[in-house]
């Protein structure tokens, strides 16, 4: 199998296992975290839409230096209509292993008053991912959602790409 296949294939699975678990990855940064207005709204696992398709932005190497990395996810919305959108951020492993755990990196989202919030992260097969139920919103027509993240390794023998992508729905 080659391995853009499966990694492609990895993704998959990690959306559609985004989409089952929904809540339960969020429930408890979602009740924890300061509620803004975006973060607020939260979806019940009936209103949990699947994605039905992803715009994959360029991706790169996880910095294992201890410093804070931000990494910027834009996506102009050029239809001709609304469109439900949610940014996420995946962290893969290297295909050979050794797989990535939530304790080897930090990841913190820019809120819309500009403080950083961390952001809990769900796992499988290596991947480490945000959560897209919680993190869905509409972008009306030429709109375009800027959305940042902070990156910061705290395993220095952690290995990884960064893959930054939205979700469209």
């Amino acid at each position: 199998m080659s391995s853009k296949y499966s990694r492609r294939l990895r993704v998959a699975l990690v959306a559609l296992a985004v989409t089952v678990t929904g809540l339960a990855v969020a429930g408890p940064a979602a009740a924890a975290a300061p509620h803004t207005t975006a973060s607020s709204q939260v979806a019940t696992a009936t209103e949990t839409a699947i994605p039905i398709d992803f715009v994959d932005l360029p991706t790169k190497p996880l910095a294992a230096d201890a410093k804070q990395h931000t990494i910027q996810i834009a996506y102009r919305n050029d239809s001709g209509a609304d469109r439900t959108v949610a940014p996420q951020l995946l962290v893969e492993s290297p295909d050979e292993g050794p797989f990535l755990t939530p304790s080897d990196i930090k990841v913190e989202r820019r809120t819309a008053s500009g403080c950083w919030e961390t952001v809990q992260l769900g796992t499988q097969t290596g991947t480490l991912f945000t959560d897209l139920s919680t993190a869905q919103r509409t972008l009306h027509k030429s709109e375009t959602l800027t959305q940042a993240y902070r990156i910061t390794v705290t395993n220095p023998e952690a290995r990884g790409t960064v893959h930054p992508r939205v979700a469209l729905y």
